[in-house]
């Protein structure tokens, strides 16, 4: 190890120690919620086992569906293997939600890469501006919402939904906190109590005690191979809030007249509910990871965000190297120490559904997880990495130890 770096390490578990408490209170306050919606439904072997073919009848499904709408302080919930990712869970929500001649408002700016074809802001034939839904956006202002073109907008336009992505994606702004959401939702509902106010969680969960739904959002949404899937769900997302908004959203997943009455669960019910009682400790886990990334690189010079001591809203860590071949050499480095694929060497490819090559370090047991550790990064200026997750500290401090003493070495 550099001897820089290992002058750093020499008793960071003190030096963090305080940033870690706040972690660990959060853990515990979330952890309560969980296990005390495994008691009220009295969760037992037979809610383990699954379905198949159109899946009538899945108790454990059920379970599942009351256990999240629980823990999530929302009216309701589905949570579905049928989701392929939160980008389709995503997909389904809005198109369930709009119809031709809607307007769809985002409030954080350009959304999520993969998104925008969805949208129609890249064109596609499939996409809600084929079907005459109308988008526009309003930026934040150093990070946080601007009122006053939100509350000129909803008064001067017939908006239906209006969606806010909390996590960053690939921007370099920051997330939106509960307290900023809180504030935002507060503020439209008192201009328009009609508007649908939808939530991107994705990479949000369990970071903080309260949730959208708890605060006023009319509908969130989310991937169980992020947070709240603890690195055990295998594929799936959750789409959670009030029930007649649920209930389209069941009915645009499957069909009209059936909505969450289908679709098998298959193997997965036993992942879904494991993943779920893991969760709390799996993102305590991920926090810990960040913050400590944060505070290394900080003190070797690089920008990050969040800063170790801010308030987190996400498990994702942004860093700023300001250089192709120290970002490269860094996403390589996470993925040297990397459960599975160790032995492969990420390079910048061409990735459906983004418009620069990304380069990605996801050493993963499910494809594309993000909890368990990884890091990517779209190869353009000025050349920022997201890193996010860990299963535990002690694997994610090696292999963030790893990337760093990569870079140094350099």
């Amino acid at each position: 190890m550099n001897d820089k770096l290992k002058k750093l390490t020499n008793n960071i578990n003190n030096v963090l120690k305080d940033e870690f408490n706040k972690v660990d209170n959060i853990c515990m306050s979330n952890s309560l919620k969980v296990i005390n919606a495994f008691r009220k439904y009295k969760v037992s072997e037979v809610h383990l086992h699954g379905t198949t073919g159109y899946g009538y009848n899945d108790v454990g499904r059920e379970v599942i569906e009351n256990i999240y709408k629980t823990v999530l302080d929302s009216e309701d919930a589905l949570v579905r293997t049928q989701f392929i990712s939160g980008s389709h869970a995503l997909t389904v929500c809005l198109f369930a939600l709009l119809r031709p001649g809607d307007t769809l408002l985002s409030i954080t700016g350009l959304p999520y890469d993969t998104l925008h074809e969805v949208i129609g802001i890249k064109d596609n034939d499939s996409s809600l501006k084929s079907f005459n839904i109308k988008y526009e956006q309003i930026d934040l202002i150093n990070n946080d919402f601007d009122y006053n073109k939100i509350e000129e907008k909803i008064k001067s336009e017939k908006i239906k939904v209006i969606e806010i992505q909390r996590s960053r994606g690939y921007s370099n702004r920051e997330s939106i906190d509960i307290d900023k959401l809180d504030k935002v939702i507060k503020f439209i509902k008192n201009i328009n109590k009609d508007i649908i106010i939808m939530v991107d969680n994705c990479y949000c969960e369990f970071v903080e005690d309260k949730t959208p739904t708890s605060i006023g959002a009319d509908i969130m949404v989310g991937s169980l191979i992020k947070n709240l899937g603890g690195g055990i769900a295998s594929n799936g997302a959750y789409i959670a809030g009030k029930s007649k908004l649920i209930d389209l959203c069941a009915e645009r997943l499957t069909l009209p007249g059936e909505g969450r009455e289908v679709g098998p669960s298959f193997d997965s019910n036993k992942l879904i509910l494991q993943g779920l009682y893991f969760a709390p400790s799996v993102v305590a886990s991920s926090m810990k990871i960040s913050i400590l990334t944060s505070y290394l690189l900080e003190q070797l010079g690089y920008k990050v965000s969040p800063k170790y001591n801010d308030k987190h809203a996400d498990i994702v860590c942004a860093i700023q190297f300001d250089d192709e071949d120290k970002l490269i050499k860094y996403v390589q480095g996470i993925q040297e120490f990397s459960a599975i694929d160790s032995h492969v060497l990420p390079l910048p490819y061409d990735m459906p559904g983004y418009d620069d090559k990304i380069i990605m370090a996801s050493g993963s047991f499910t494809q594309g997880s993000s909890i368990e550790i990884s890091c990517d990064a779209p190869i353009r200026k000025p050349y920022i990495a997201y890193q996010q997750g860990s299963l535990t500290y002690e694997y994610g401090y090696l292999a963030v130890i790893n990337a760093i003493n990569s870079i140094m070495e350099e």
